[in-house]
């Protein structure tokens, strides 16, 4: 029996995009490098800021220009990470819902923790029992550790949970946890990437999502 989701945030939970965006062209015209559109960010996103970061850069700039290009969008994340970010339609109904059903439910992301512990608490208050963002700790995904670190913390075994995301990153961190995988379609990434990488489900709606929970709870899946 399913009784634990563990969620990706950005693009499964949270529409982060434009503020990212925002950043991340803050950042590079800060340095005078060229700006990003928002659908290059969109490819750029899944493992990390720091890699969101060299993706986005010109090629074959200095280590300094780069580590001064990061800090600025770090600095400049940190301030407006909540400018236009909001959770997709439904999300709080469905995770406010699987809760009363008795679900126990986590997020792990490779946001940076900083960013993913303040805008969690934020946006989904008591929703969320356990948030694991990146951190020097650990391994990223698709990496398990930090899905293995959140069980743990909700006293949770790999036989009872799920790993819900949008990225061909959070199906493979399901694989590597020996989770089965539910990938949505409102995120980053199209259908044929999440088919690509193996999810177990795929979901095109919230409601959707919250069916195949139950499900899943219920032992029919």
């Amino acid at each position: 029996m399913t009784d634990t989701v563990v969620f990706d945030l950005d693009g499964t939970l949270l529409n982060t995009l434009d503020d990212l965006t925002d950043s991340v062209n803050f950042a590079l015209a800060r340095q005078g490098f060229p700006e990003r559109t928002i659908d290059e960010v969109r490819r750029f996103v899944g493992n990390g800021i720091r890699l969101l970061m060299e993706r986005a850069v010109p090629k074959n700039i200095s280590d300094d220009e780069f580590d001064t290009c990061f800090k600025d969008f770090c600095d400049y994340y940190k301030a407006h990470m909540e400018d236009k970010t909001l959770p997709y339609e439904g999300i709080n109904e469905m995770l406010e819902s699987i809760k009363k059903q008795g679900f126990k439910t986590a997020i792990v992301t490779n946001k940076a923790d900083f960013a993913a512990q303040d805008l969690c608490r934020r946006m989904f208050g008591d929703n969320i029992d356990v948030i694991v963002g990146s951190s020097e700790s650990r391994p990223n995904k698709p990496a398990p550790d930090g899905v293995f670190y959140a069980l743990e913390c909700l006293k949770s075994d790999v036989q009872n949970a799920v790993f819900v995301g949008d990225s061909d990153v959070d199906i493979l961190t399901a694989k590597n946890a020996s989770l089965p995988s539910i990938g949505v379609l409102w995120g980053f990434r199209d259908r044929e990437v999440i088919e690509t990488a193996g999810a177990k489900y795929i979901v095109s709606t919230v409601s959707e999502l919250e069916n195949t929970l139950i499900s899943l709870k219920n032992g029919k899946k």
